[in-house]
């Protein structure tokens, strides 16, 4: 998935991420979400991870219900950037797989 990050905030979304609230590294783990790295380069973001449940789309569910996810996304949100070509409903946009190895 991709976003940009509006420029001015960098310093402050890496401080953000150096120190991720335990509660929402604990609701990540707790929906299935594995091995999940941010990269950042030239103000955009690219996340990767690996899902190791059996419905996506609940463990997401339960992951936005979640307050304590909602107010680190609040504060994340503000610093983002998303691509005007996002699909609909899409705040970080979904990439397409070109290459894959194991």
């Amino acid at each position: 998935m991709v976003i940009g990050l509006k420029p001015e905030t960098e310093q402050k979304y890496k401080q953000h991420h150096a120190a991720v609230w335990p509660a929402v590294l604990e609701m990540i783990h707790a929906c299935n979400i594995r091995n999940y790295s941010i990269y950042l380069r030239n103000h955009i973001l690219f996340s990767y991870f690996e899902y190791h449940g059996s419905d996506f789309a609940a463990d997401m569910a339960r992951m936005a219900a979640d307050k304590t996810t909602q107010e680190w996304w609040a504060l994340m949100m503000p610093m983002q950037d998303p691509l005007p070509d996002r699909g609909e409903g899409e705040w970080w946009a979904a990439m397409e797989e070109v290459f894959h190895l194991d």
